[in-house]
């Protein structure tokens, strides 16, 4: 049989079966122990009684005046008699005999001490320098019978007993494994977010080589990606003031020829730099998603923060192409300012770019702190639908951009506990994007009302 692959049940099957067989086989050494001594404690009853009973018909028979009639003795009150006994002379004539002995089943006497058939135990004994016999009888299945009431007395606990000794035993076990259990669901809870070490203060000590195995292989995991995202973070710092300093050296060339095609190209290369120089500040923002703490002990008003981004992109966008609606209560959250700057517009941007300029980008932030960003569009097929927040991923459109807007929206959500939702075509409608975030909020005011003037859109 194999066996289940849990510790748990292990201990507990080996365990039970343990203490099962050991009482068992204890039970059954303890039913043998018995029948012996009562073997013992029956035979010195059947000598006991034809001692006493042999002086008493020694007289009774010398007392006769016809010594040659068998005498039964009747019964007082009727019952079961499991000791039968005949007298007999010398010559083997009955003389006294109990009133249920049947003289079939005695054999010949032959000398004193313990006989046994068939069916009976029995013990001769003699008087009178063997001119009178005794022999006293007991049916075998009387032994029997008392020797199977013991068993079942010693059974029938085992059954009640044994069941109770099982569950006890799988608490137990499982009380003493729940300390690693504890440690297989911190194990569980770690991720690439999360590499900090499990701690292992409390599991058995059979366990705790293993446990430092995996938190030292936690650390080196924690060690690579760390240094992963710090070089994504410095390369992108370090190459601003070059690529800032090439921007500005092919505007001046714009300036200073008066050749189109020197000009056209001096622009090219701009728009290249450019592009660069948003990458890098993706680059710097998906490594601050991915390693810096997006979550504070102190709670702040998320509308302040909305409304600040959206007049600065308001402001660098042409025409009325952005609508905010906030909510006329705080919106207080633990979530760090800068972290849900970054989220607005990464989705705004991404809205601005690949939305209709004909149609305003919504953005809208809840009471109960669901951010959504929704534009017109083009409709995204479901498989692009799906893959949209993969790195450097791009729904099939000739809009520039870099493929990590979305990636850092997602690295922050899942940072934060928070639920992204794309949907295309928008809820109610046949074209367009919609971006919903449900951001952590403070449950004091996710529904308090409080009075004051409500921020403008």
């Amino acid at each position: 049989m194999r066996l289940p692959r849990s510790l748990q049940a292990r201990l507990g099957l080996s365990l039970g079966a343990a203490l099962t067989v050991l009482w068992l086989a204890t039970a059954y050494l303890t039913a043998l122990n018995l029948r012996s001594e009562m073997d013992e404690v029956f035979d010195s009853a059947l000598q006991e009684t034809a001692q006493r009973l042999l002086p008493l018909a020694v007289v009774e028979i010398v007392g006769r005046d016809d010594d040659g009639i068998t005498q039964r003795l009747g019964t007082i009150r009727a019952h079961n008699e499991f000791f039968t006994y005949i007298v007999r002379n010398a010559q083997g004539r009955i003389l006294l005999q109990s009133h249920s002995a049947d003289p079939a089943v005695f054999p010949t006497y032959d000398g004193p001490g313990f006989r046994q058939t068939a069916t009976h135990r029995l013990y001769n004994d003699d008087a009178l320098r063997g001119s009178i016999t005794i022999t006293v009888a007991e049916p075998l299945d009387h032994r029997a019978m008392v020797a199977r009431e013991i068993q079942v007395g010693l059974g029938l606990p085992l059954i009640i007993v044994l069941p109770v000794a099982l569950l006890a035993i799988a608490l137990a076990v499982r009380a003493s494994l729940g300390s690693v259990r504890q440690f297989r669901e911190r194990l569980e809870a770690r991720n690439a977010r999360d590499l900090s070490p499990v701690p292992d203060d409390d599991i058995p000590l059979e366990i705790v080589p293993m446990a430092t195995t995996l938190n030292a292989l936690l650390n080196r995991l924690k060690g690579a990606f760390d240094a992963e995202r710090s070089f994504a973070a410095n390369a992108a710092h370090e190459l601003r003031t070059p690529i800032a300093g090439a921007i500005a050296q092919a505007q001046r060339l714009q300036s200073e020829t008066n050749e189109p095609a020197a000009k056209a190209r001096a622009a090219d290369i701009e728009a290249t730099l450019k592009r660069l120089t948003r990458l890098s500040e993706r680059l710097m923002q998906l490594a601050r998603a991915e390693g810096s703490r997006l979550r504070l002990d102190q709670t702040s008003d998320l509308r302040g923060v909305a409304r600040i981004v959206i007049d600065e992109m308001a402001h660098a966008t042409a025409g009325d192409r952005i609508n905010l609606s906030l909510p006329d209560i705080p919106v207080m959250s633990d979530l760090d300012p800068d972290a849900f700057g970054i989220l607005c517009r990464n989705l705004v941007e991404n809205a601005l770019r690949h939305g209709a300029e004909a149609t305003p980008v919504e953005v809208s932030l809840s009471r109960d702190g669901t951010l959504g960003v929704a534009n017109a569009g083009p409709v995204v097929p479901g498989d692009k639908l799906a893959r949209l927040t993969a790195r450097f991923e791009r729904a099939d459109t000739t809009a520039d951009g870099s493929g990590l807007g979305l990636a850092i929206v997602a690295a922050i959500s899942d940072r934060i506990g928070g639920r992204l939702t794309l949907n295309s075509p928008r809820p109610g409608q046949a074209d367009g994007f919609e971006a919903r975030i449900k951001l952590p909020v403070a449950r004091s005011h996710s529904s308090a009302a409080i009075s004051g003037p409500a921020p403008g859109t």
